[in-house]
């Protein structure tokens, strides 16, 4: 006598001869490329596609609309948001900023380099 009714269809799409089946396909989950191009490569991922500017733009536009609907606190929710990437924009200037002061330092440094010594004599003095 069977205890449960509906026990043979607990295994019904493998047998039990392809025990070995998960640990092979966790590994090649692993190593794939989840493409057939192999070389697609996603560059960052978990990232939206969209600039921060705007991002901005978009949450405070949801953040007045929200306002207008009575809804505090989801428009308090797309104001934190946006002040997100208000800080993004902020951090993407200074870098921006950085990276042009080092870039003319090195420039100033490649040219120092390369001058040639010049003694530069007084026209007057002899």
């Amino acid at each position: 006598m069977k205890n449960f009714k509906n026990n043979y269809r607990r295994n019904r799409y493998r047998s039990n001869g392809d025990s070995s089946f998960y640990k092979n396909s966790s590994d090649q989950k692993l190593n794939s490329n989840f493409s057939n191009n192999s070389d697609f490569i996603r560059r960052n991922p978990g990232r939206n596609n969209q600039n921060a500017s705007t991002l901005v733009e978009k949450y405070t536009s949801l953040a007045k609309e929200a306002i207008s609907n009575g809804d505090k606190i989801l428009s308090e929710n797309y104001l934190q948001h946006a002040e997100h990437f208000i800080r993004i924009l902020g951090d993407q200037e200074k870098m921006k900023i950085d990276n042009q002061k080092k870039a003319a330092e090195t420039d100033k440094e490649i040219i120092e380099e390369n001058t040639p010594n010049i003694v530069k004599l007084n026209p007057l003095e002899k």
